[in-house]
């Protein structure tokens, strides 16, 4: 595949996962979130959301479901959608709220952060509010603005996807810090999921105090 054929391709992906929100565009929807999470299955850790508007003019190729890509990319689409954006919002739970409510609970609970956050900083900028909200799989209760899940919604909607990785980049940082201060689990590299080194850290060294008890019944 040439280098203009991989770009054409790029272009009609970008196309297609745009259509979800140029549909309520034209219903009248101007601010349309996507809400995306990560963080649902590692040992360690936080969960963290992110929600996202872009304008309908985003044209940046390449966003795309943040499992799919690399992380040298994540980290450059991280940028060109935080600054192409008309508002983003991070929110996130810890592992004690996850160990409490379980990690479902405290993934509803980090997207509602996430909202309030996006809607914070959108009101600050255009003295406006989130009128629609896209999520990944997840219906949230509690929420006053009208909503749609799509399954596979990071690879099927354009605010989605660009939520996952923004959320994924947040998270990975975080994990990248927290391995400096809890060196025997290869956080920089697992991100807290269960890898054989983590494991090995944790028969060699225990828990850290931010692991996932709930998540670690068969080793304690």
């Amino acid at each position: 595949m040439t280098k203009e054929e991989r770009l054409q391709k790029q272009r009609e992906r970008l196309a297609e996962m745009k259509l979800p929100e140029a549909e309520l565009h034209k219903k009248g929807y101007q601010f349309i979130a996507g809400v995306d999470e990560v963080g649902r299955g590692p040992l360690a850790g936080p969960v963290v959301t992110a929600a996202v508007i872009l304008p309908e003019d985003f044209d940046v190729l390449g966003v795309d479901d943040s499992k799919k890509l690399s992380e040298k990319r994540r980290e450059e689409l991280f940028d060109a959608i935080i600054d192409g954006c008309v508002a983003y919002g991070i929110g996130m739970e810890s592992h004690e709220t996850i160990d409490r409510i379980n990690i479902l609970q405290a993934t509803k609970r980090a997207m509602k952060r996430a909202l309030v956050d996006c809607e914070q900083k959108l009101i600050a900028a255009r003295n406006e509010k989130i009128d629609y909200v896209l999520l990944d799989a997840v219906k949230l209760d509690g929420i006053t603005r009208p909503q749609e899940s799509y399954i596979h919604g990071d690879a099927r909607v354009l605010a989605i996807a660009a939520a996952s990785i923004v959320a994924k980049v947040t998270r990975d940082r975080m994990m990248v810090e927290y391995a400096k201060e809890y060196p025997w689990y290869a956080f920089e590299k697992n991100k807290g999921y269960g890898t054989a080194a983590h494991y090995e850290g944790i028969r060699e060294h225990g828990t850290c105090p931010i692991h996932r008890m709930t998540f670690l019944k068969t080793i304690h």
